[in-house]
């Protein structure tokens, strides 16, 4: 049986940042159940085009963080973008938040949404919506017009799943803030600024970060191709495709459900509800609209419910996308069928006109968003700590079962190693010789 001290569970940002950050002269061992490191954060060169499993694009709130991949990057190979972003609604072109911008709006949808805004107490009251809710939440803060017109079939559509089962709070820091007076001040003096305002992006894809990540690690540390069985959590022993290991900690950035079930651990399965996402990556012969790096599509009729422009971020000569459509967990996915529609719906919104498609790729993201509410974080958080406690430690998106970016997910892997070896990664640390 091999041991080891920290045992980690797979290769993406969370469990190659827990490597990274450990002290030096650890004693760890990696194990991926895929070929390939990165997780969600893969990239696909094909045709010409460079397209990620989905748009990863890093939105950076801690310069040592960036500064840290940088330094393991190749120079000069990384995009700096000030995102530009919009909704098209009714035929309209409208800036990205929605509600900072409805006086955008064709005149009597404006007069809706600043009328139902004035009187939203009045209107969250009639629609009887759970106070506590998401859902709850947008009527009370923006009124009906503003949440009808975008807000709930927009997120509808992303988290497949009714906004009334969501906790008011699912999106937490991610949801542009905005009050009545700041609605009101973007008619004259418009600032749209996000958490997202601007990101960068590697020539390579979002597998640059990933390569960086990997930069100071040993290979022989790192085993892929591994697949996590079980774990005995009494005995602090993880059985994989290749046998036995034992560990004093484990750290796991799987889905939580998934990584009771390894344990052992029985739970009600009905608490943890996601959804999944189909993404098609799509490759054109001549280059489409220029004026946005994404658009979001709340129209129920359409069956995406985000487009992004590739060639817009790289500055190229083709129109390359990436398409995102929400299913539910249990949903099924037809990858060929949906394709058509795809297309139909890119020409009808004037995304597409008359072009040809010349390479195509798809990836199904399950899970992809989480649903938090209240019951979920009430099980995970006992939960959680009760497997902490025998040494097992679930951190990321997925294994924190929350809505995060992936900075958090390395500021989280650095905070966890220091709580467990008392020892804080200087991330002013210069790369190891290769």
């Amino acid at each position: 049986m091999r041991n080891t001290d920290t045992l980690i569970i797979g290769a993406g940002m969370s469990g190659l940042a827990t490597a990274n950050f450990l002290p030096p002269g650890s004693d760890w061992l990696l194990v991926e159940a895929d070929d390939s490191p990165g997780g969600y954060c893969k990239t696909v060169v094909q045709d010409g085009f460079v397209w990620d499993y989905s748009g990863h694009f890093f939105h950076f709130r801690h310069p040592e963080i960036e500064h840290y991949l940088r330094a393991r990057m190749p120079a000069d190979e990384v995009f700096s973008v000030q995102k530009r972003s919009s909704i098209l609604i009714g035929g309209r072109r409208v800036d990205f938040p929605f509600q900072k911008n409805i006086h955008q709006l064709a005149h009597e949808d404006f007069l809706d949404c600043l009328h139902d805004l004035y009187f939203r107490e009045e209107s969250a009251e009639a629609a009887g919506v759970e106070a506590d809710s998401f859902l709850g939440m947008l009527y009370a803060r923006f009124g009906r017009g503003i949440t009808e017109r975008f807000l709930r079939p927009y997120n509808e559509k992303l988290y497949a799943t009714p906004l009334d089962q969501l906790d008011r709070d699912a999106m937490g820091r991610f949801f542009p803030k905005a009050d009545v007076a700041d609605i009101i001040r973007n008619f004259k003096n418009p600032d749209n600024a996000s958490y997202n305002a601007h990101f960068t992006y590697p020539k390579g894809g979002a597998i640059e970060y990933v390569r960086a990540l990997l930069h100071d690690l040993p290979n022989d540390r790192i085993a892929y191709g591994e697949r996590l069985l079980s774990i005995d959590v009494e005995r602090r022993v993880a059985t994989t495709t290749a046998g036995e290991i034992g560990f004093r900690n484990l750290v796991s950035s799987a889905p939580f459900p998934k990584l009771l079930q390894i344990c052992g651990v029985e739970h009600d399965a009905s608490l943890y509800s996601w959804n999944k996402v189909l993404v098609y990556n799509l490759g054109f012969d001549r280059k489409g609209p220029k004026d946005d790096h994404w658009v979001y599509i709340p129209e129920r009729d359409t069956v995406f419910y985000r487009v992004g422009f590739y060639d817009n971020i790289f500055d190229t000569p083709r129109m390359s996308l990436y398409i995102e459509i929400g299913l539910g967990k249990d949903d099924p996915v037809d990858i060929e069928g949906t394709l058509p529609r795809v297309l139909e719906d890119l020409r009808r919104c004037g995304i597409s006109d008359g072009h040809e498609l010349v390479s195509w790729h798809s990836i199904v993201l399950d899970p992809a968003y989480v649903h938090v509410e209240s019951r979920s974080q009430a099980d995970f958080l006992a939960r959680r700590e009760t497997l902490a406690a025998a040494g097992v430690h679930s951190i990321g998106r997925y294994g924190g079962w929350k809505y995060c970016s992936i900075e958090d997910n390395l500021i989280e892997a650095r905070e966890l190693v220091e709580q467990l070896s008392g020892h804080r990664f200087d991330l002013s640390t210069p790369p190891r010789s290769a």
